[in-house]
């Protein structure tokens, strides 16, 4: 059986560490788009019309991970 190809193919599924009323991604997933993986976000949203969508953030992998670093390097204590 050959391996499976991902390029250009992605998921996301339900964000297992949401909590009520936090920020985090309602989605997380990864996508790979020319042979190069991302690491996808996404929240539900509700335009002004009442239309209800998904907003996405697209990151290299680790890029979260660095920003979340960074901050913690500004912290007082």
């Amino acid at each position: 059986m050959s391996e499976y190809d991902a390029t250009n193919k992605g998921a996301f599924f339900p964000n297992k560490y949401k909590e009520e009323g936090d920020s985090k991604p309602d989605f997380t997933g990864n996508l790979n788009v020319d042979g190069k993986e991302w690491k996808i976000a996404g929240w539900d949203s509700t335009s002004k019309a009442g239309n209800k969508y998904v907003s996405l953030r697209i990151n290299e992998p680790g890029e979260y991970d660095k920003k979340t670093e960074a901050n913690e390097d500004d912290l007082p204590f």
